[in-house]
């Protein structure tokens, strides 16, 4: 079972608020103005008073230049003293360039929002870079081993770690290595990270601030990961669908977001040769002068007779291909997003022509074609698509990974558990190239009525968040296998459960579709985010590509 949360209105108005003088935080400690390089002057030239004549002092000042590591008081380091998880958490989110997320649902119950550490402690355990010592706590104050941190260097470096079964080190102290931590050593000595001490690697001494400087710095000064930890993350495709904003609240959103291709929604069939549009020039115009694509959205509102009609006619295809291609070279828009669903079986040769030929006619125009498509689940929901024929015509297919429990859906579960999502991908990938290959992402999630009788409502990110906040207690528990936290609560005599999505979930199914090579992500539907979304999908791309 997981911890008990207990919300009070005490800490529902609480602002999410950090000290004047943990805003100098740098590396988990407090960076004195006096230490800070443009002010400090101090006979010795040197940044603390303290590190002259250590091992460490040209690592301690290159780090310390470089933003990485601070000191402890004014012009003080403490090279001999321990580093704690949060430093040391701290110190590896800004040498690798990672973004800090203040998660909307706290991972940790001893790492709470106002602690200065809770950004770097959120980036690095969303990224499995730094697991908490049980699933509830961090122990942000808990010293750091020296085999700790051979295998948090291992695990953020992305080394290839020899399998435990045949690891071994030469270390006369090797008896003393937990056997978790022993293919780690061994990958981080062989990698020239770590060293021992006259044969002895000392596994469970604590790692001092000295010897933090001079492994990090060992790390800085790898050319070939300084060039990664100062890049941009590629982070390819990124579509938005617009659903309930307007055009200025849309443009907000996307604004804040990862996004770069927007997909307002457009076109709609209304009969088997006619379809109404609205098209905004505004949001047109807007997305070309920020350097951003707009696919129009071209959906059947899952009308089955309507699609039928014009799938099954030659003629009614024609004359709505013609037409939506006139539409987007008018308003000028990069391509078209199909989403038909409900599709009956009967018409799977007609879709099959019916996105070839829009294919052809967009590709005249140089606009691209994206078509969304459900998981193969083999039912009468999805029988229409063949996936293969699809992926050969279209540009893109865009893979609608949420609903594997739905509105109405007897069995209560998650919208989008992370095993449910990467067997939907891994079907897909077998008929379509990942360079072809979007994947989507549910911005939301479903608030369950498990007893006495099963029913739902949708729930965007943003307002599971605050419904959670205001519940007065509910069970709290991550699921490893879901990748989510479940949340189980009694109300007005029901038992509700809620499979949540947020910033850690996502990123594990950014993870996931990033490690496969899909061409990037879709979202449904953008402005239902939370603030820690976007960096943690940020976070997610750069990890991934990082090539040791």
């Amino acid at each position: 079972m997981g911890w008990l949360l207990l919300f009070t209105s005490r800490t529902l108005s609480r602002k999410l608020a950090i000290t004047a003088l943990a805003t100098l935080a740098i590396g988990g400690v407090i960076a004195w103005p006096a230490a800070n390089p443009r002010i400090a002057s101090a006979a010795s030239g040197l940044p603390f008073d303290d590190i002259a004549g250590s091992y460490a002092q040209a690592d301690i000042i290159s780090l310390y230049k470089q933003g990485i590591v601070g000191g402890t008081g004014p012009r003080t380091f403490e090279p001999g003293k321990a580093v704690t998880r949060a430093e040391f958490a701290s110190m590896v989110v800004r040498l690798f360039g990672l973004e800090s997320i203040n998660a909307s649902l706290p991972a940790f119950k001893d790492a709470r929002p106002d602690a200065w550490y809770y950004g770097a402690v959120g980036a690095v355990s969303q990224l499995g870079i730094v697991s908490g010592v049980s699933a509830n706590e961090f122990h942000p104050s808990a010293p750091v081993t020296r085999e700790q941190a051979a295998a948090i260097l291992v695990r953020a470096l992305r080394l290839a770690a020899v399998s435990a079964a045949s690891a071994s080190v030469s270390y006369s102290d090797a008896s003393r290595i937990d056997a978790w931590a022993v293919s780690a050593v061994r990958t981080a000595t062989e990698a020239g990270l770590m060293q021992g001490d006259n044969g002895r690697f000392r596994p469970l001494d604590q790692l001092t601030r000295a010897e933090t400087a001079a492994l990090l710095n060992r790390v800085a000064s790898r050319s070939e990961w300084a060039a990664q930890f100062k890049s941009a993350p590629k982070i390819g495709l990124q579509l938005g669908w617009q659903y309930g904003q307007t055009t200025s609240q849309y443009i907000a959103s996307v604004s804040r977001s990862t996004v770069n291709t927007l997909v307002p929604r457009v076109f709609f069939l209304d009969s088997g040769s006619s379809f109404s549009e609205s098209i905004d020039p505004a949001l047109v115009k807007w997305a070309s002068a920020n350097g951003k694509q707009v696919w129009g959205m071209f959906g059947n509102r899952s009308n089955a007779d309507n699609t039928h009609a014009l799938l099954s006619s030659a003629t009614n295809r024609k004359t709505v291909v013609a037409g939506v291609a006139s539409l987007v070279q008018k308003h000028g828009m990069d391509g078209i997003n199909l989403d038909f669903e409900n599709v009956l079986p009967v018409d799977r040769a007609g879709l099959t022509a019916f996105v070839s030929e829009l294919a052809t006619a967009l590709d005249k125009i140089g606009a691209v074609l994206s078509v969304d498509v459900s998981p193969d689940q083999e039912d009468d929901w999805t029988a229409a698509f063949d996936y293969a024929a699809l992926g050969k015509s279209a540009d893109y297919m865009v893979l609608m990974a949420y609903d594997e429990h739905w509105a109405g859906d007897p069995v209560a579960g998650s919208v989008s558990s992370l095993p449910w999502l990467e067997r939907g991908t891994d079907k897909l990938l077998k008929s379509v190239p990942a360079s072809k290959t979007i994947v989507a992402l549910p911005l939301y999630t479903r608030d369950w009525t498990i007893y006495p009788k099963v029913s739902s409502s949708e729930l965007s990110i943003a307002d599971q968040t605050k419904y959670i906040e205001s519940l007065a207690s509910a069970n709290r528990s991550w699921n490893d296998e879901f990748g989510q936290y479940i949340y189980t609560y009694a109300k007005s005599g029901a038992t509700h459960r809620i499979w949540t999505e947020d910033s850690r979930s996502l990123t594990l199914k950014s993870l996931s579709a990033a490690s496969r090579g899909t061409a990037g992500l879709a979202y449904w539907a953008i402005g239902s985010d939370t603030p820690d979304v976007w960096p943690s999908i940020r976070n997610a791309y750069k990890f991934a590509s990082f090539k040791p």
